[in-house]
């Protein structure tokens, strides 16, 4: 099905048999109010402006490519972006290596030589670490959500924010490009069918 009619579906089910029929409109009014609200704040905006002068970046996302790409168009990524990569364009999703790699493909450069940013350890860190990138960096979606794993992908650095990241960065160093991923709305995939 569409995105349209999977949008439907979720609400339609969410509101259940005796709001179904409202499921429509609903949908259209949740995406005016998700685009209305969705936006990158100044200070990341600023700091890949900033970053992009001296680094390569890359945007690697989830989902389905049509919801994914209204996001990347509606928050006009692709000035901050030298690769954008959608999981819904390509055979694999974070956490496949393969999606890390056709990044660093098309950036041209080595994965020993990129560091991966993102919020999500199952996804972008562990893929970060499958693909052998050179580094990870976890940027937990709150406090809370910083727990000790016995098991599992531990990041090579953990950032309470993204606007942090230049302190990993020296002016010498040998990550020379950056994989990135989702700043622009970390939970919204999960709503768009991903």
């Amino acid at each position: 099905m569409n995105l349209d009619e999977w949008r439907h579906f979720l609400w339609a089910q969410a509101l259940g048999e005796t709001h179904a029929s409202i499921a429509d409109d609903i949908a259209k009014l949740w995406l005016q109010l998700r685009y209305q609200y969705l936006a990158i704040a100044p200070e990341v905006s600023t700091l890949l402006c900033k970053l992009r002068c001296h680094y390569l970046l890359g945007l690697i996302t989830n989902g389905p490519s049509r919801a994914q790409w209204e996001k990347v168009h509606t928050l006009n990524l692709r000035q901050y972006f030298d690769c954008i990569l959608v999981s819904g364009d390509l055979p694999w999703e974070k956490p496949d290596q393969n999606i890390f790699l056709e990044a660093c493909q098309y950036l041209g450069v080595q994965p020993r030589n990129c560091l991966m940013v993102g919020d999500k350890l199952e996804t972008d860190i562990a893929g970060g670490q499958k693909a052998s990138l050179g580094g990870t960096v976890w940027i937990p979606l709150s406090k809370e959500s910083i727990v000790v794993f016995e098991e599992g992908p531990r990041p090579d650095f953990t950032l309470e924010s993204v606007t942090d990241l230049p302190l990993l960065l020296p002016a010498k160093s040998n990550i020379s490009h950056l994989a990135c991923t989702d700043f622009e709305d970390c939970n919204s995939n999960a709503s768009d069918g991903s």
